[in-house]
Protein backbone atom coordinates (compact mmCIF):
# COMPACT_ATOMS: atom_id res chain seq x y z
CA UNK A 1 0.00 0.00 0.00
CA UNK A 2 1.26 3.48 -0.83
CA UNK A 3 0.11 6.78 0.62
CA UNK A 4 -0.71 9.64 -1.69
CA UNK A 5 -0.75 13.36 -0.92
CA UNK A 6 -2.75 15.59 -3.28
CA UNK A 7 -1.28 19.03 -3.98
CA UNK A 8 -4.10 21.55 -4.50
CA UNK A 9 -4.46 25.33 -4.81
CA UNK A 10 -5.29 28.11 -7.24
CA UNK A 11 -3.62 28.22 -10.67
CA UNK A 12 -0.13 29.79 -10.64
CA UNK A 13 0.32 29.15 -6.90
CA UNK A 14 3.51 27.18 -7.63
CA UNK A 15 2.12 23.67 -7.11
CA UNK A 16 4.06 22.10 -9.97
CA UNK A 17 7.28 23.85 -8.92
CA UNK A 18 6.97 22.37 -5.44
CA UNK A 19 5.97 18.99 -6.88
CA UNK A 20 9.13 18.99 -9.00
CA UNK A 21 11.28 19.91 -6.00
CA UNK A 22 9.70 17.03 -4.05
CA UNK A 23 9.92 14.36 -6.72
CA UNK A 24 12.33 15.59 -9.43
CA UNK A 25 9.57 14.59 -11.86
CA UNK A 26 10.01 17.44 -14.34
CA UNK A 27 6.32 18.40 -14.46
CA UNK A 28 5.31 21.33 -16.68
CA UNK A 29 5.46 24.67 -14.84
CA UNK A 30 3.94 26.95 -17.48
CA UNK A 31 2.49 30.27 -16.26
CA UNK A 32 -0.90 29.90 -17.93
CA UNK A 33 -3.80 28.33 -15.99
CA UNK A 34 -4.60 24.62 -16.45
CA UNK A 35 -1.19 23.71 -17.86
CA UNK A 36 -1.75 20.61 -15.71
CA UNK A 37 -4.78 18.67 -16.97
CA UNK A 38 -4.16 15.12 -15.80
CA UNK A 39 -2.53 14.92 -12.35
CA UNK A 40 1.24 14.51 -12.27
CA UNK A 41 2.30 11.62 -10.04
CA UNK A 42 5.69 11.29 -8.38
CA UNK A 43 7.40 9.53 -5.50
CA UNK A 44 9.43 11.37 -2.86
CA UNK A 45 11.93 9.64 -0.56
CA UNK A 46 11.20 10.30 3.11
CA UNK A 47 14.15 12.14 4.76
CA UNK A 48 15.33 9.88 7.57
CA UNK A 49 18.30 10.68 9.85
CA UNK A 50 17.97 7.23 11.46
CA UNK A 51 18.45 5.49 8.11
CA UNK A 52 21.49 7.66 7.42
CA UNK A 53 22.88 6.72 10.85
CA UNK A 54 22.32 3.03 10.13
CA UNK A 55 24.22 3.50 6.87
CA UNK A 56 27.17 5.02 8.73
CA UNK A 57 27.10 2.30 11.38
CA UNK A 58 26.52 -0.80 9.25
CA UNK A 59 28.01 0.37 5.92
CA UNK A 60 25.62 -1.64 3.72
CA UNK A 61 26.05 -1.76 -0.05
CA UNK A 62 22.50 -0.47 -0.43
CA UNK A 63 20.54 1.99 1.69
CA UNK A 64 16.89 2.27 0.65
CA UNK A 65 14.57 4.95 2.09
CA UNK A 66 10.82 4.58 2.36
CA UNK A 67 8.75 6.78 0.05
CA UNK A 68 5.51 8.72 -0.13
CA UNK A 69 3.58 9.60 -3.29
CA UNK A 70 2.49 13.09 -4.34
CA UNK A 71 -0.11 14.00 -6.96
CA UNK A 72 0.03 17.48 -8.53
CA UNK A 73 -3.59 18.38 -9.37
CA UNK A 74 -4.57 21.22 -11.70
CA UNK A 75 -5.46 24.57 -10.12
CA UNK A 76 -8.97 25.05 -8.76
CA UNK A 77 -10.96 28.21 -9.46
CA UNK A 78 -14.24 29.63 -8.17
CA UNK A 79 -17.04 27.49 -9.59
CA UNK A 80 -14.87 24.36 -9.86
CA UNK A 81 -17.49 22.30 -8.02
CA UNK A 82 -19.92 23.23 -10.82
CA UNK A 83 -17.45 22.38 -13.56
CA UNK A 84 -15.74 25.75 -14.12
CA UNK A 85 -12.21 25.29 -15.49
CA UNK A 86 -12.78 21.53 -15.77
CA UNK A 87 -13.19 21.64 -11.99
CA UNK A 88 -15.30 18.50 -11.65
CA UNK A 89 -12.54 16.47 -13.27
CA UNK A 90 -9.87 18.01 -11.06
CA UNK A 91 -11.88 17.48 -7.86
CA UNK A 92 -12.43 13.84 -8.82
CA UNK A 93 -8.65 13.43 -9.07
CA UNK A 94 -8.18 14.25 -5.38
CA UNK A 95 -10.98 12.16 -3.91
CA UNK A 96 -8.70 9.12 -3.73
CA UNK A 97 -5.72 10.86 -2.06
CA UNK A 98 -5.02 10.34 1.64
CA UNK A 99 -4.00 13.91 2.52
CA UNK A 100 -4.53 17.39 1.04
CA UNK A 101 -1.55 19.72 0.64
CA UNK A 102 -2.92 23.21 -0.04
CA UNK A 103 -0.29 25.43 -1.70
CA UNK A 104 -1.04 29.12 -1.13
CA UNK A 105 0.75 31.82 -3.09
CA UNK A 106 2.83 34.27 -1.08
CA UNK A 107 4.99 35.81 -3.80
CA UNK A 108 4.54 38.60 -6.34
CA UNK A 109 5.75 38.14 -9.91
CA UNK A 110 5.20 40.12 -13.07
CA UNK A 111 6.13 37.08 -15.13
CA UNK A 112 3.58 34.86 -13.39
CA UNK A 113 0.33 36.83 -13.01
CA UNK A 114 -2.06 35.98 -10.20
CA UNK A 115 -5.30 34.52 -11.68
CA UNK A 116 -7.41 36.80 -9.45
CA UNK A 117 -5.36 39.92 -10.21
CA UNK A 118 -3.79 40.54 -6.81
CA UNK A 119 -1.97 38.81 -3.96
CA UNK A 120 -4.39 37.97 -1.15
CA UNK A 121 -3.69 34.63 0.61
CA UNK A 122 -6.84 34.68 2.78
CA UNK A 123 -9.11 35.18 -0.23
CA UNK A 124 -7.22 32.49 -2.16
CA UNK A 125 -7.66 29.97 0.66
CA UNK A 126 -11.36 30.78 0.95
CA UNK A 127 -11.89 30.26 -2.80
CA UNK A 128 -10.35 26.78 -2.75
CA UNK A 129 -11.94 25.72 0.55
CA UNK A 130 -15.38 26.87 -0.61
CA UNK A 131 -15.07 24.67 -3.68
CA UNK A 132 -14.11 21.67 -1.54
CA UNK A 133 -17.11 22.27 0.73
CA UNK A 134 -19.49 22.65 -2.22
CA UNK A 135 -18.13 19.52 -3.88
CA UNK A 136 -18.73 17.53 -0.69
CA UNK A 137 -22.25 18.93 -0.33
CA UNK A 138 -23.02 17.78 -3.87
CA UNK A 139 -21.79 14.22 -3.32
CA UNK A 140 -23.58 14.06 0.05
CA UNK A 141 -26.82 15.14 -1.60
CA UNK A 142 -26.58 12.33 -4.15
CA UNK A 143 -25.81 9.74 -1.48
CA UNK A 144 -28.68 10.95 0.71
CA UNK A 145 -31.14 10.45 -2.14
CA UNK A 146 -30.03 6.82 -2.45
CA UNK A 147 -30.34 6.26 1.31
CA UNK A 148 -33.75 7.92 1.53
CA UNK A 149 -35.07 5.42 -1.00
CA UNK A 150 -33.68 2.53 1.04
CA UNK A 151 -35.21 3.91 4.26
CA UNK A 152 -38.60 4.22 2.59
CA UNK A 153 -38.29 0.57 1.64
CA UNK A 154 -37.79 -0.30 5.32
CA UNK A 155 -34.03 -0.78 5.48
CA UNK A 156 -33.11 -0.06 9.13
CA UNK A 157 -29.36 0.28 8.57
CA UNK A 158 -30.04 3.08 6.09
CA UNK A 159 -31.61 5.28 8.78
CA UNK A 160 -28.40 5.46 10.84
CA UNK A 161 -26.34 6.18 7.74
CA UNK A 162 -28.78 8.88 6.68
CA UNK A 163 -28.51 10.52 10.10
CA UNK A 164 -24.70 10.58 9.85
CA UNK A 165 -24.80 12.15 6.38
CA UNK A 166 -27.35 14.74 7.51
CA UNK A 167 -25.14 15.74 10.42
CA UNK A 168 -22.15 16.25 8.12
CA UNK A 169 -24.30 18.15 5.63
CA UNK A 170 -25.43 20.52 8.37
CA UNK A 171 -21.81 21.11 9.44
CA UNK A 172 -20.67 21.79 5.88
CA UNK A 173 -23.49 24.29 5.39
CA UNK A 174 -22.09 26.12 8.42
CA UNK A 175 -18.62 26.16 6.84
CA UNK A 176 -17.24 23.45 9.14
CA UNK A 177 -15.08 20.66 7.72
CA UNK A 178 -16.23 17.07 8.23
CA UNK A 179 -12.98 16.23 10.02
CA UNK A 180 -13.73 18.92 12.65
CA UNK A 181 -17.19 17.62 13.59
CA UNK A 182 -16.06 15.07 16.18
CA UNK A 183 -17.68 12.19 14.32
CA UNK A 184 -17.99 8.88 16.18
CA UNK A 185 -16.51 5.60 14.81
CA UNK A 186 -20.00 4.37 13.74
CA UNK A 187 -20.65 7.68 11.94
CA UNK A 188 -17.27 7.47 10.19
CA UNK A 189 -18.11 3.94 9.10
CA UNK A 190 -21.36 5.17 7.53
CA UNK A 191 -19.33 7.78 5.63
CA UNK A 192 -16.90 5.27 4.08
CA UNK A 193 -18.84 5.01 0.79
CA UNK A 194 -18.68 8.81 0.45
CA UNK A 195 -15.13 10.03 -0.41
CA UNK A 196 -15.37 13.40 1.37
CA UNK A 197 -12.59 15.88 0.69
CA UNK A 198 -13.25 17.73 3.97
CA UNK A 199 -12.70 14.53 5.97
CA UNK A 200 -9.07 14.20 4.84
CA UNK A 201 -6.02 15.39 6.83
CA UNK A 202 -5.01 18.82 5.60
CA UNK A 203 -2.00 21.12 5.70
CA UNK A 204 -0.96 24.43 4.18
CA UNK A 205 2.19 25.20 2.22
CA UNK A 206 3.10 28.88 2.03
CA UNK A 207 4.94 29.29 -1.28
CA UNK A 208 7.00 32.38 -0.51
CA UNK A 209 9.52 34.75 -1.99
CA UNK A 210 12.68 35.27 0.05
CA UNK A 211 11.44 38.71 1.18
CA UNK A 212 8.13 37.26 2.38
CA UNK A 213 9.92 34.48 4.24
CA UNK A 214 12.05 37.03 6.07
CA UNK A 215 8.97 38.62 7.66
CA UNK A 216 6.49 39.66 4.98
CA UNK A 217 2.90 40.47 5.89
CA UNK A 218 1.42 37.82 3.59
CA UNK A 219 3.33 35.10 5.41
CA UNK A 220 2.13 36.44 8.77
CA UNK A 221 -1.47 36.45 7.56
CA UNK A 222 -1.12 32.83 6.45
CA UNK A 223 0.35 31.84 9.81
CA UNK A 224 -2.66 33.36 11.57
CA UNK A 225 -5.08 31.68 9.18
CA UNK A 226 -3.48 28.25 9.60
CA UNK A 227 -3.72 28.66 13.38
CA UNK A 228 -7.48 29.30 13.15
CA UNK A 229 -7.83 26.16 10.99
CA UNK A 230 -5.71 24.10 13.41
CA UNK A 231 -3.77 23.00 10.33
CA UNK A 232 0.04 22.85 10.04
CA UNK A 233 1.73 25.47 7.85
CA UNK A 234 5.00 24.67 6.07
CA UNK A 235 6.85 27.64 4.50
CA UNK A 236 8.67 26.85 1.25
CA UNK A 237 10.66 29.10 -1.07
CA UNK A 238 9.45 27.24 -4.14
CA UNK A 239 11.75 28.66 -6.82
CA UNK A 240 14.81 28.42 -4.59
CA UNK A 241 13.94 24.84 -3.57
CA UNK A 242 13.74 23.90 -7.26
CA UNK A 243 17.19 25.43 -7.85
CA UNK A 244 18.59 23.46 -4.90
CA UNK A 245 17.95 20.19 -6.74
CA UNK A 246 20.73 21.08 -9.20
CA UNK A 247 23.35 21.70 -6.49
CA UNK A 248 25.70 19.15 -4.87
CA UNK A 249 24.67 18.23 -1.27
CA UNK A 250 27.41 20.30 0.40
CA UNK A 251 26.50 23.42 -1.60
CA UNK A 252 22.82 22.92 -0.77
CA UNK A 253 23.64 22.98 2.94
CA UNK A 254 25.67 26.17 2.54
CA UNK A 255 22.86 27.81 0.61
CA UNK A 256 20.28 26.87 3.26
CA UNK A 257 22.50 28.03 6.10
CA UNK A 258 22.71 31.42 4.41
CA UNK A 259 18.91 31.64 4.70
CA UNK A 260 18.94 30.49 8.32
CA UNK A 261 17.46 27.09 7.45
CA UNK A 262 18.61 23.74 8.80
CA UNK A 263 16.94 21.71 6.05
CA UNK A 264 14.96 22.20 2.83
CA UNK A 265 11.31 23.13 3.24
CA UNK A 266 10.31 20.12 1.14
CA UNK A 267 11.84 17.84 3.80
CA UNK A 268 9.60 19.42 6.41
CA UNK A 269 6.62 19.05 4.09
CA UNK A 270 7.27 15.32 3.65
CA UNK A 271 7.80 14.80 7.38
CA UNK A 272 4.65 16.74 8.28
CA UNK A 273 2.62 14.79 5.72
CA UNK A 274 3.98 11.55 7.15
CA UNK A 275 3.02 12.63 10.67
CA UNK A 276 -0.51 13.69 9.73
CA UNK A 277 -1.11 10.36 8.01
CA UNK A 278 -0.25 8.55 11.26
CA UNK A 279 2.59 6.54 9.73
CA UNK A 280 5.60 4.90 11.39
CA UNK A 281 8.88 3.61 9.98
CA UNK A 282 10.53 0.27 10.64
CA UNK A 283 13.78 -1.10 9.22
CA UNK A 284 15.06 -4.40 7.87
CA UNK A 285 18.66 -5.53 7.48
CA UNK A 286 18.81 -8.24 4.83
CA UNK A 287 22.12 -9.22 3.28
CA UNK A 288 23.84 -6.07 2.04
CA UNK A 289 20.74 -3.84 2.18
CA UNK A 290 19.31 -1.71 4.98
CA UNK A 291 15.81 -0.61 4.10
CA UNK A 292 13.12 1.60 5.61
CA UNK A 293 9.43 0.66 5.38
CA UNK A 294 6.19 2.51 6.13
CA UNK A 295 3.12 1.20 7.95
CA UNK A 296 0.23 2.92 9.76
CA UNK A 297 0.57 3.34 13.52
CA UNK A 298 -0.88 0.28 15.27
CA UNK A 299 0.11 -2.25 12.59
CA UNK A 300 0.61 -5.85 13.86
CA UNK A 301 3.80 -7.67 12.95
CA UNK A 302 2.34 -10.05 10.32
CA UNK A 303 0.92 -7.14 8.34
CA UNK A 304 4.26 -5.32 8.56
CA UNK A 305 5.94 -8.48 7.26
CA UNK A 306 3.51 -8.37 4.34
CA UNK A 307 4.90 -4.96 3.38
CA UNK A 308 8.22 -6.68 2.75
CA UNK A 309 6.74 -9.70 0.95
CA UNK A 310 3.30 -11.30 0.89
CA UNK A 311 4.83 -14.74 1.61
CA UNK A 312 6.25 -13.40 4.87
CA UNK A 313 2.79 -12.41 6.08
CA UNK A 314 1.25 -15.76 5.11
CA UNK A 315 4.00 -17.78 6.79
CA UNK A 316 4.71 -15.42 9.71
CA UNK A 317 6.07 -17.14 12.84
CA UNK A 318 7.67 -14.41 14.94
CA UNK A 319 9.99 -11.40 14.72
CA UNK A 320 13.18 -10.40 16.48
CA UNK A 321 12.87 -6.75 17.47
CA UNK A 322 15.57 -4.18 18.18
CA UNK A 323 15.23 -0.49 18.94
CA UNK A 324 17.21 1.90 16.72
CA UNK A 325 18.61 3.77 19.74
CA UNK A 326 19.92 0.52 21.26
CA UNK A 327 21.67 -0.51 18.03
CA UNK A 328 23.16 2.95 17.59
CA UNK A 329 24.40 3.02 21.20
CA UNK A 330 25.76 -0.55 21.37
CA UNK A 331 27.10 -0.76 17.81
CA UNK A 332 25.94 -4.19 16.63
CA UNK A 333 23.01 -6.61 16.73
CA UNK A 334 25.16 -9.10 18.66
CA UNK A 335 25.83 -6.57 21.41
CA UNK A 336 22.16 -5.60 21.56
CA UNK A 337 21.33 -9.28 22.11
CA UNK A 338 24.08 -9.68 24.74
CA UNK A 339 22.66 -6.68 26.63
CA UNK A 340 19.23 -8.32 26.70
CA UNK A 341 17.72 -5.55 24.58
CA UNK A 342 16.59 -7.76 21.70
CA UNK A 343 13.11 -9.20 22.21
CA UNK A 344 11.07 -11.77 20.31
CA UNK A 345 7.44 -10.92 19.54
CA UNK A 346 4.48 -12.75 18.03
CA UNK A 347 1.42 -12.04 15.90
CA UNK A 348 -0.28 -9.56 18.26
CA UNK A 349 2.68 -7.22 18.72
CA UNK A 350 2.19 -3.74 17.24
CA UNK A 351 5.13 -2.23 15.36
CA UNK A 352 6.66 0.86 16.98
CA UNK A 353 8.37 3.70 15.13
CA UNK A 354 12.12 3.18 14.68
CA UNK A 355 12.24 -0.56 15.31
CA UNK A 356 14.54 -2.89 13.38
CA UNK A 357 12.75 -6.14 12.59
CA UNK A 358 13.98 -9.58 11.58
CA UNK A 359 11.02 -11.68 10.46
CA UNK A 360 10.93 -15.44 10.87
CA UNK A 361 8.48 -17.20 8.57
CA UNK A 362 7.75 -20.55 7.00
CA UNK A 363 7.99 -20.89 3.24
Amino acid sequence: MSWRCGIIGLPNAGKSTIFNALTAAGADTAIYPFSTINPNLGVAPVPDPRLAALGTLLKPEKLTPTTIEFADVAGLIAGASKGEGLGNQFLAHIRDVDLLVHVVRGFASGKCPHPLGSLDPVRDVEVVETELLLADLEILSRQKLKLEKKVKMGEKAGAAALAALSRVEEGLNQGRWARDLGLSPPELEHLQPVPLLTLKPYLFVANLSEDEFQGGRHYKVLQDLAATRAAPLVPILGDLEAELQDLPPEERQEFLAGLGLAEPGIHRLIQESYRLLGLVTFYTIVGTEVRAWTVPHGTPLPRAAGRVHSDMEKGFIRAEVMNFEDLQKLGSAAKVKEAGRLHVEGRDYLVQDGEILLFRFSR
